[in-house]
């Protein structure tokens, strides 16, 4: 990915959706933490950020779920390399990371009923129970 023009690139999201590169925004600023004095005078940390409410590629179902999950603003920062061309990729993949997590749909659960063998189990375990529980009593006296 280089820093010019991003109007005809696209970020690919798991495999059922694109974002056009004009929907994300990258912001640059300098990256905190040691470095010398590289760190001090390159703007290496980048911030890529996309509009949930504003999207033109989602679907009235899959802007619910990532509001719902994630907020009208989705942000992903990297600072973790020196080079901004780097983070600008590693921001980049991190957004489209969350996203894919927010857009899973989950499965619905089937309601499944015990078996007998769970439940024999069960009624063995409290009959148990109540037997060890029967031998803590005192003995009746015969006053």
């Amino acid at each position: 990915m280089t820093d010019t023009d991003d109007s005809g690139r696209w970020l690919q999201v798991g495999s059922h959706l694109a974002i056009p590169m004009a929907e994300i925004t990258l912001r640059a600023s300098r990256s905190s933490g040691p470095g010398g004095q590289h760190a001090n005078v390159t703007a290496s940390r980048v911030e890529a950020s996309f509009d949930v409410e504003t999207s033109q590629v989602l679907n009235e179902a899959q802007r619910a779920r990532v509001l719902a999950r994630l907020g009208p603003r989705v942000v992903a920062i990297a600072q973790d390399e020196r080079s901004q061309l780097r983070n600008r990729e590693l921001a980049l993949k991190r957004l489209a990371a969350r996203l894919e997590a927010a857009l899973i749909v989950p499965r619905a659960r089937r309601p499944t009923r015990p078996t007998a063998a769970s439940r024999a189990r069960r009624l063995s375990a409290k009959r148990q129970a109540a037997e060890r529980k029967s031998q803590r009593k005192r003995p009746l006296s015969d006053d």
